[in-house]
């Protein structure tokens, strides 16, 4: 638990430094397209001057946006160093040149790595009678912490409820009275590997790792509203290689999961049914695409321009009912392997179960339809919300996650490591391999 709750401390502290310094880079690693934003902090200092338990919020402003096509990111992981190193560096130069300011710091974030979601559980009895933060320490310091396996660290590990003795449903018990404090946590680990190539890639980008977080949590921030996150919604944020799941109620995520497929398979599915390059199925999948076929559709002939030389092969035309016959069953796919999640996961017995699409897969036409059949009847498309300073050409529902870790970045979530624990408070037993790559790292 020790080396667990220091790494993540230190990395907590980095974020701390670069807001001070006033300007943080975000950076969103994704299959299809690697974005980054700079952000420009007001410097308006959280109570006490320092982010602390149940963190302060600043105000912030994006001075620069620069995107590239992604390069070695399969299913939302570092598959070629190079090359993703290569990519990144020109998405921050680029972002840095806008802004005009130089970035030591980024906050990254990205999805795959298979994440999986635990529950936790602690109790206490209280000392006094008032909860203090030394009680709402050792609460979530008394939570058990399950073993994960090896080659898996912690991504997120996030207090949901507090309960204070009979009631339930706290979100923040201190200087309230009772005998006995209880916490639910929602637990999110990550296959190791994903993370260390990822500090890895950044530091050879001359850069300082100074945040992690999951692409599907950080969607979910941006896309659904207050009412969502509080009755509770699921994100679905379909991206180039992997589709990212999160489940929030009580503002709280309390579910994560992917789906190894996206909106790249489904350019490939199209690539090799006409027998084209792929530059060219990603540009008839973004005009021409979509899921439910009309009468017209039919008729409506599209040209496949190719350069092979050969000129019958060169001067092909399918109908646009072909293309949508192409696609139609691998979006099923995805949508039927994310109804396989969200079953797993208990959707259906929340009070409220709507669900948002997001990410850049989100924009096929018809899609919202195709998924009311599949998924259920409350379905919309979910855009992030405005952030000051984001370009126009940045306000789509491809950028959810960026706009995501902005809101991350400025207003933290209240998560485990926030809280002083004392020394003597943690449990006896502690985790020998938890995130040992922060000490091969920093």
């Amino acid at each position: 638990m020790i080396e667990l709750y220091e790494s993540q401390r230190a990395m907590r502290n980095l974020r701390k430094a670069a807001m001070q310094r006033g300007v943080v880079a975000i950076l969103d690693v994704g299959s299809s397209k690697i974005a980054c934003l700079v952000l420009r902090f007001d410097g308006a200092e959280p109570e006490n001057g320092e982010v602390g338990s149940l963190a302060g919020q600043a105000g912030f402003r994006v001075i620069g946006a620069a995107t590239t096509r992604s390069r070695g990111v399969k299913f939302g992981e570092i598959d070629a160093m190079g090359e993703t190193e290569r990519a990144i560096r020109t998405a921050v130069q680029a972002a840095q040149k806008m802004a005009q300011v130089r970035v030591d710091h980024v906050i990254a974030c990205f999805s795959g790595a298979e994440p999986r979601s635990y529950g936790l559980a602690g109790e206490v009895e209280l000392d006094g009678h008032v909860v203090t933060e030394q009680d709402v320490s050792r609460v979530l310091s008394a939570c058990d912490v399950p073993d994960y396996g090896a080659g898996r660290e912690v991504m997120h590990a996030q207090p949901v409820n507090f309960a204070l003795d009979h009631r339930s449903g706290l979100s923040d018990p201190r200087g309230q009275m009772g005998q006995r404090l209880a916490t639910d946590m929602h637990m999110v680990t990550v296959n190791a590997h994903a993370i260390q190539n990822l500090v890895h890639c950044v530091r050879r980008c001359d850069l300082e790792l100074a945040g992690v977080a999951s692409s599907s949590y950080v969607s979910g921030v941006s896309s659904l509203v207050e009412d969502e996150q509080e009755l509770g919604a699921a994100c679905i944020d379909l991206g180039g290689g992997s589709t990212g799941i999160s489940i929030f109620m009580k503002k709280h995520m309390i579910y994560s999961d992917a789906v190894r497929i996206g909106g790249d398979h489904v350019t490939g599915d199209i690539s090799m049914g006409l027998q084209v390059p792929l530059t060219t199925a990603e540009r008839i999948k973004t005009f021409y695409g979509g899921v439910v076929a009309t009468g017209m559709d039919d008729r409506e002939m599209i040209d496949l321009a190719g350069d092979t030389g050969d000129w019958e092969h060169d001067r092909r035309s399918v109908s646009r009912a072909e293309i949508i016959g192409i696609m139609r069953p691998r979006v099923e796919e995805i949508l039927e392997e994310v109804r396989v999640r969200l079953d797993a996961a208990g959707f259906e017995h929340l009070p409220s179960q709507q669900i948002v699409l997001t990410g850049g897969g989100s924009q096929i036409p018809g899609l919202d339809g195709l998924a009311s059949k599949i998924l259920g009847q409350q379905v919309r498309l979910g855009r992030p919300m405005r952030v000051h300073g984001l370009p126009q050409a940045a306000t789509g529902p491809g950028f959810a996650s960026a706009v995501g870790m902005c809101l991350f970045a400025a207003h933290p979530q209240d998560e485990w490591w926030d809280f002083e624990i004392p020394v003597d408070r943690y449990p006896a037993r502690s985790l020998k391999r938890a995130v040992k790559w922060f000490k091969d790292n920093w």
